[in-house]
């Protein structure tokens, strides 16, 4: 009996520890946009651009809920 609560103990921590590792992924972020900090100020970095946007060309003010960040790194209406 107590080995069979032991596997259900280790097999619940680790199925705990596979969904807080592949949430630090961001799969289950659905914002197009990375949010990355950057000393006293948070660069928002637009997802799915052909040509990567670097960290520094991107704006440091969030997009609000009708707006989006273009792969040019301006905030621009949807």
């Amino acid at each position: 009996m107590k080995k069979r609560a032991r596997f259900y103990l280790l097999l619940f921590i680790g199925l705990f520890l596979v969904f807080v590792f592949v949430d630090s992924l961001g799969v289950f972020d659905s914002r197009p946009y990375f949010e990355v900090p950057h000393g006293s100020h948070t660069h928002y970095v637009p997802k799915d651009c052909d040509t990567p946007l670097g960290v520094s060309d991107s704006p440091t003010r969030e997009p609000g809920p009708n707006e989006m960040i273009s792969c040019q790194g301006q905030i621009v209406a949807r």
